[in-house]
């Protein structure tokens, strides 16, 4: 269960945003993440965006299991946890893409916080906003 306060924006944030916060801990992303841990929004995440965060960051970052482990607890207790039910088929260039999307829609999100350009160029998905980081922490303040 989160601490999240109540009546804040509901936000997804894309896989990259997490890559981007976990392993540059100065920039925007690291901003964003930081003000979902104070509970300055409701941070939504789905099981298979948690999988794909994981993977990267074991991957192609080389984190080992307790590391990658110990990230993924605390995103899980920053977050709400969110089950699609649903499977979408929007963008078909990255299919990871569709997965944020899916979240979004069945968390009943406001915005998407992505940098990828293929979610960006949407701007919008069912009245879903979707931001750069820059962006919503402007938004944010």
């Amino acid at each position: 269960m989160s601490t999240v306060k109540t009546g804040r924006l509901r936000v997804v944030l894309d896989s990259n945003v997490y890559i981007s916060a976990f392993t540059h801990p100065h920039g925007q992303p690291f901003q964003i993440w930081r003000k979902a841990l104070q509970g300055d929004y409701a941070l939504l995440v789905s099981p298979s965006i948690v999988a794909e965060v994981a993977g990267v960051l074991r991957l192609k970052f080389d984190w080992d299991d307790a590391r990658t482990i110990r990230r993924i607890k605390l995103l899980a207790k920053a977050a709400q946890i969110v089950i699609p039910k649903i499977t979408l088929q929007v963008i078909a260039d990255d299919e990871t893409d569709n997965r944020i999307l899916e979240c979004a829609v069945a968390g009943k999100a406001d915005l998407i916080v992505s940098g990828d350009h293929h979610l960006r160029r949407l701007k919008s998905f069912e009245g879903i906003g979707i931001v750069r980081p820059i962006d919503f922490l402007r938004t944010i303040g």
